[in-house]
């Protein structure tokens, strides 16, 4: 038996000498070098999800556990990796504004209403946060070791946005994603079958918390309004043709693959101010290329985790 299983034991046999748990309910389910993830730990992110979409309840528990399980993994391996660099208990102040987009997706008005909402699933706000944290952290970890690696051609966005017409009704798509990754060339028609049925049995947003790899999985796979302009041509030639409801083909990005889905159009009467719009296209491009540089960087970190099922 391992070191680390041993420290393990041990552990869990403190915390089931507490009071605050009962040995029916709390076993080790894995180590992650040297962190332990146990059975309460996977209840409460599989509350966590379902928190954050509902349609999750139509889903079994065991289905419900495994997308848990794939879930608490990844951020673990993350949190080991942003502690070789990071002091994660450090307060960061955009948190809060997560906080609030979080809470705003839910339809709920502040942050009082939101944690009532958690009240029901066992949770709180500063659980939460955590995660947030997390998230934000590896975001800064990921673009201080790639962004001398990012090709953005301003003056050619420049000159793409400065064409286009003045005063115009802009259109822009809600949108959801599914995105994933093959092993190999064989696998791609098997996965995209499975996610294809996946959908027309339990609707998108349930095939993206099981299917995709992207942050936006948690929330069903939405990633919000974007506009038309700000799509790459390869993507727009995609969506053009589509009706509301209707969702792509797997779309090569590179390192994976993404499927999109149209969930409302609306068009807004826009005055294009050159100077906001470049920016804003540039931080798109720069998000896009950073999404990509975090997964195969994550992908990397996986491969050299230790991680034992006990």
């Amino acid at each position: 038996m391992n070191k680390i299983k041993i420290i393990s034991i041990l552990i869990l046999l403190i915390i089931i000498n507490s009071k605050s748990y009962s040995k029916e309910n709390l076993f080790i389910v894995y180590t992650v070098n040297d962190e332990l993830i146990t059975s309460v730990d996977l209840k409460k992110e599989s509350n966590y999800l379902v928190a954050l979409n509902n349609q999750l309840k139509n889903l079994s528990e065991k289905k419900i556990l495994e997308i848990a399980n794939e879930s608490i993994l990844r951020e673990t391996i993350k949190k080991i990796e942003l502690n070789k660099f990071f002091d994660l208990n450090k307060k960061n102040p955009l948190v809060e504004n997560y906080i609030k987009e979080f809470y705003l997706r839910l339809n709920l008005k502040n942050e009082e209403e939101f944690q009532k909402y958690l009240n029901d699933y066992g949770l709180s706000i500063d659980f939460i946060k955590k995660k947030i944290q997390i998230e934000l952290t590896w975001n800064k970890l990921i673009y201080e070791m790639f962004k001398n690696q990012l090709q953005i051609n301003d003056e050619k966005i420049r000159k793409e946005i400065a064409s286009s017409k003045n005063d115009t009704n802009e259109k822009q798509y809600l949108l959801s994603e599914i995105e994933f990754e093959i092993k190999n060339k064989d696998a791609f028609n098997e996965k995209k079958n499975n996610i294809n049925k996946s959908i027309k049995e339990i609707g998108f947003k349930n095939s993206a918390n099981i299917y995709s790899i992207s942050d936006s999985s948690k929330f069903g796979g939405e990633i919000g309004w974007i506009a038309e302009k700000k799509l790459s041509k390869k993507i727009f030639n995609k969506l053009v043709n589509l009706n509301i409801g209707e969702y792509t083909n797997p779309i090569s990005t590179g390192t994976s693959f993404i499927i999109l889905k149209i969930n409302e159009v609306r068009y807004e009467k826009k005055i294009v101010n050159i100077k906001q719009e470049v920016k804003k296209k540039i931080e798109f491009e720069t998000d896009r290329q950073l999404k990509q540089y975090s997964k195969i960087y994550y992908n990397k970190v996986k491969i050299n985790t230790n991680i034992n099922e006990l």
